[in-house]
């Protein structure tokens, strides 16, 4: 059976705060996990759980990219989108476009032919085709 997780059930158990919620979710993951349940995270998840790590826990962005790869390669955690690919790109942290707009690209080219943006950072993303001009 697949559970799906929410941002703040993530945010708990990255954080360890508020103590007693993180040592709910660390309890029902782990009940959940050898029940043979799959705990499935969504990308919008994923983003959310990232910005969040940095704009209300403090944590430096790189340390946020890493804290998300590596609960997504836990046993029994599973990427229903493209987060765990994504977070494989080198130099993620630096990179330009970053970790939430190569989510938004992965997500398009599996339906879309292109993807139109005002972002020249884009163009270097495959099928994104970047306007110019007034």
């Amino acid at each position: 059976m697949k559970i799906g997780l929410d941002t703040s059930f993530i945010l708990r158990l990255l954080t360890g705060s508020p103590e007693a919620q993180a040592s709910m979710a660390l309890r029902e993951m782990r009940a959940l996990l050898e029940q043979g349940s799959i705990l499935v995270v969504s990308d919008m998840v994923a983003a959310e759980v990232y910005f969040a790590l940095q704009h209300h826990y403090g944590v430096p962005k790189p340390e946020a990219l890493s804290l998300i790869g590596q609960f997504l390669n836990e046993p029994g955690v599973e990427s229903l989108g493209s987060a765990k690919a994504v977070l494989e790109v080198p130099k993620l942290a630096t990179a330009n476009p970053g970790f939430v707009d190569r989510l938004i690209q992965a997500e398009y080219m599996k339906s879309a032919k292109e993807i139109l943006s005002f972002e020249k950072s884009a163009a270097r993303l495959t099928g994104v085709r970047v306007l110019r001009g007034a």
